[in-house]
């Protein structure tokens, strides 16, 4: 074999890794989590069960859908670290809205994402105006929204019946409407959704198409006339939309405001819409590749759950994931420059 044909057989390797690398992982871990929890009682797998299926989609729905708010920002080669503590604040925000003030579903909801959009402003000044890195704004902006979040329930879960720092007792209740978008299949299909309308977004309308552009290349975007500030502001205000909307099925979901339980979604969410930059190639942040992305951190903890793996372990494991998973991607960047 000439120099030539093993330098073509290894870019073929590599771009299939690169391409399907993800993907095969997901096979393999479906494989390996299927065989590894069988039942000598029953025949079959504990794993691959209708009703884990569905544990594992709604497990993964709250990741995916502030994992695709982060995707927004990662388009526009950004990165929005207070997506994790803006879901949190609409979590205690929705929640105090029912409990503490008996305000309707519809005004509860659409006046937490806009007061939720207050993050946006934020990140956009710090961002756009005083040109200070995505990552150090939104890290400030993430601690600041966090002592928010603290602050404003007075340290404190936010559950019907409540007694309130004044003591007297909380008068609303969580609606049975509202509780009913944290459970199946109307929080699966809110993330189903929310995805293809991230993915029709991105990829089908100028706007979309301009924020890669800015994302790829802000100078020449400049340069085409492209409103570079415009689209980092707009991305920003996507990805908090994107949060609040996480952090309100999260209150459905669980019913309650529990202290910083929507920051634990953090480190998730970053994960998927990174891993999404690997699925299929796509070297980019994109829809289907969060989704992915978020489907595979899933699967891999509902399997270790199920196989008995110490929870302390799970985040190695992970990161070796994630690591993984840039590795592919950049190696894809590196064989593009070398071609």
């Amino acid at each position: 074999m000439s120099g030539a044909e093993k330098v073509k057989k290894k870019r073929n390797v590599g771009d299939f890794v690169t391409k399907w690398g993800t993907i095969a992982t997901m096979l393999i871990m479906f494989i390996l989590f299927t065989f590894g929890n069988w039942s000598k009682d029953t025949g079959s797998s504990m794993f691959l069960t209708q009703s884990n299926m569905i544990t594992i989609l709604r497990a993964v729905s709250i990741t995916t859908i502030i994992a695709i708010g982060l995707t927004f920002a990662l388009a526009v080669n950004g990165m929005d670290l207070s997506i994790g503590a803006t879901a949190q604040f609409a979590n205690v925000f929705v929640m105090t809205c029912f409990v503490w003030h008996n305000i309707n579903i519809g005004v509860s909801v659409i006046l937490t994402v806009l007061i939720c959009l207050s993050v946006a402003v934020i990140n956009s000044i710090l961002i756009v105006k005083f040109k200070i890195p995505d990552m150090v704004a939104a890290l400030s902006v993430m601690f600041m929204y966090q002592g928010v979040s603290m602050t404003y329930s007075k340290g404190g879960a936010i559950t019907e019946r409540m007694t309130r720092a004044d003591g007297t007792q909380a008068p609303g209740l969580v609606p049975e409407a509202f509780r009913a978008l944290g459970k199946e299949p109307w929080l699966i299909i809110i993330m189903i959704c929310v995805v293809l309308f991230a993915y029709f977004f991105l990829n089908y309308t100028k706007h979309g198409r301009y924020m890669y552009a800015v994302g790829g290349n802000p100078e020449a975007a400049q340069l085409s006339g492209i409103p570079v500030a415009k689209y980092k502001i707009l991305a920003y205000f996507l990805s908090a939309t994107f949060a609040s909307i996480g952090g309100i099925c999260l209150a459905a979901r669980v019913g309650t405001a529990q202290i910083s339980a929507g920051d634990a979604y953090l480190m998730p969410s970053v994960c998927a819409a990174y891993i999404g930059f690997s699925v299929m190639g796509a070297g980019k942040a994109n829809a289907f590749g969060t989704f992915a992305g978020a489907v595979l951190v899933g699967m891999l903890e509902n399997g270790l759950i199920m196989m008995s793996v110490p929870y302390y372990a799970m985040n190695i494991i992970k990161g070796a994931v994630l690591a993984i998973a840039l590795a592919m991607t950049y190696a894809s960047g590196k064989t593009k420059n070398a071609n």
